[in-house]
């Protein structure tokens, strides 16, 4: 299960980086962004933040629980707020996508930080 976390993850971000890395200057247009720098640097952050997540599904320990678990958490924490303040002006699709990517984010968090094995030392 905390694998599945990592990649779940990863699947989330990496396909949604790829998209704002890539984005076509008239849809850039059509969702109001004026500087089309904004969205390809947020598409390269994304796009390397899915990158470590693959890389860390691979051998999980807890400082990468951490990472996922807060990335996921802080991501989320952005998304909510938005989705929810502006539902008047927010067309209904794109807030239930907003709703849908940060409940899935909240329970891959969750998920990860419930299934960290624990290690004791010995004495």
């Amino acid at each position: 299960m905390l694998r599945a976390s990592f990649w779940l993850t990863a699947l989330l971000f990496i396909p949604l980086g790829l998209v704002l890395y890539f984005l076509p200057p008239a849809l850039a247009a059509t969702l109001g962004v004026s500087p089309l720098w904004l969205p390809r640097v947020a598409g390269g952050v994304l796009l390397a933040w899915g990158a470590f997540q693959v890389a860390a599904g691979v051998a999980p320990d807890g400082v990468k629980v951490g990472g996922l678990a807060g990335g996921n958490l802080l991501t989320a924490a952005a998304l909510l707020p938005a989705a929810l303040r502006q539902a008047d002006v927010m067309p209904s699709g794109l807030r239930t996508l907003l709703l849908v990517l940060s409940g899935a984010l909240l329970l891959l968090a969750v998920a990860a930080m419930l299934t960290l094995p624990t290690t004791r030392g010995r004495l």
